[in-house]
């Protein structure tokens, strides 16, 4: 009887688990946000696609058309900082420290400023114009800030309650969704968002990622981003690659991240006392510049640098310059103000530092670039195994799986003894730092109001 009573007593749980719906609704609510984030993220890639192929096409038509970037990218950033500024705050830059951000937040009118449908639709849309206008920026930071947003709108209409574990859930699936890796992106929950592993969230990560990237696949198949790579580390010079990309593009990686953190605290400073017209005439001169230096290059320091890393991947080695180029337009989009992610185009210059070291010393072009990919990407956000899954799924290099680790730890290493502030967290500071102040004025202002309600 006892075996018999313990069978019914289940039956009855399942039974009363599925008939619930209280239990039910909010996981059904959660697979439908995982599945829109992939199904956006495709929209969002193929978007920018047209956008970066749009503005080449207008730039490549004939011989005076080269000079069209120096109206269209500086009119193109101002038009995206002026949007930013009074549509759409909290807007600018990757999305990846909003993200961060908003799980060390624990009031909901503090999150719903950084991650909101409202921020969903303006980072889409000025990330796209971005592009247009020829900015050295990616959508695939932006793409984490909307993977969050809708994850956390989510947690809304479901009523759940888990806003942290959401918001990881959705920054992991807008990066596996972004660039069809999977495992990176629930390294990147676990090593860059939440910087430890918290174990009540596993579950929500991973679905999150399996629902995206099954909606990807869907919609887009199964690919590589940078395509295969069959290149592997052998002799003595393919080892002394890992070394010199390592070390060398760890320190250029950390040279960038801390750059940037430094000028973004001074703009910060100098734009206080009238931040809308100087955050406009930020976004013009840095446009301009970015200008200058894609008609310099060509042309091929404009949008993503997409074409130019895979071209590397693929054994065509750059010049031995462009790397300097990229990084220099990648710098000034990211401190311009202007809505835009440094993913795609780290990428970029970490390949092409990889040729150039590759021609240096007259090594594989393929496997130069990817090393290069890892040490430089490993040093911009000292995330060594986020670094290194990455660019082991976008490229295929399952033949350079040692190679790629150590060079990942060489950037990283490198990158530390430079720079201690990890990029994102170190922006994300700066949200935080927003929302306390804000909070602190509301209760200031508020002070008074209630001395005279209690009198």
């Amino acid at each position: 009887m006892r075996p018999i009573y313990r069978k019914v007593s289940f039956l009855r749980r399942s039974r009363a688990m599925w008939g619930n719906t209280r239990v039910w609704r909010p996981r059904l609510v959660f697979w439908a946000g995982a599945l829109a984030i992939g199904v956006v993220s495709v929209l969002f890639a193929k978007l920018a696609d047209v956008a970066q192929e749009s503005f080449h096409g207008i730039i490549g038509t004939s011989d005076w058309t080269t000079l069209l970037p120096l109206i269209i990218t500086p009119l193109g950033f101002v038009f995206c900082a002026y949007m930013a500024f009074s549509f759409f705050p909290n807007a600018q830059g990757s999305g990846i420290p909003q993200a961060i951000a908003a799980r060390h937040l624990n009031d909901h009118e503090d999150r719903v400023r950084l991650l909101s449908l409202r921020m969903v639709f303006g980072k889409i849309l000025l990330t796209i114009v971005g592009l247009f206008s020829g900015a050295s920026i990616g959508r695939e930071g932006p793409t984490v800030q909307v993977g969050a947003s809708l994850m956390l709108q989510v947690a809304r209409w479901g009523g759940m309650a888990q806003a942290r574990g959401l918001i990881l859930a959705g920054s992991a699936a807008g990066i596996a969704a972004a660039f069809n890796t999977p495992l990176a992106g629930i390294v990147f929950a676990i090593e860059e968002m939440g910087r430890s592993y918290e174990a009540r969230t596993n579950g929500l990560v991973l679905t999150a990622v399996i629902l995206s990237g099954l909606a990807a696949i869907g919609l887009v198949g199964n690919y590589t981003y940078f395509g295969a790579s069959a290149a592997a580390a052998t002799g003595f010079s393919d080892w002394l690659l890992v070394i010199l990309c390592g070390i060398g593009g760890g320190a250029f990686g950390a040279f960038f991240s801390a750059g940037a953190i430094k000028a973004l605290r001074r703009i910060k400073r100098w734009t206080a006392p009238d931040p809308f017209r100087r955050s406009l005439l930020l976004a013009a001169v840095c446009g301009f510049a970015v200008a200058l230096i894609g008609v310099a290059s060509g042309g091929t320091t404009f949008g993503t640098g997409y074409e130019q890393a895979r071209g590397a991947v693929e054994g065509h080695a750059l010049p031995w310059y462009f790397f300097l180029e990229k990084l220099l337009a990648s710098f000034l989009s990211m401190v311009s103000g202007i809505p835009g992610g440094i993913f795609a185009p780290s990428l970029s210059v970490g390949a092409s530092f990889g040729s150039t070291v590759g021609l240096l010393t007259g090594s594989n072009i393929g496997l130069a670039a990817v090393l290069g990919m890892a040490g430089y990407f490993a040093g911009v956000v000292q995330a060594p195994m986020t670094a290194f899954v990455i660019i082991l799924e976008m490229t295929g290099s399952h033949d350079s799986v040692i190679a790629l680790m150590c060079t990942s730890m060489l950037g990283y290493g490198t990158a530390r003894i430079i720079s201690h502030e990890p990029l994102y967290h170190a922006l994300s500071r700066v949200f935080i730092a927003d929302a306390i102040r804000r909070k602190r004025a509301e209760a200031a202002s508020a002070t008074p109001e209630q001395n005279q309600t209690s009198n």
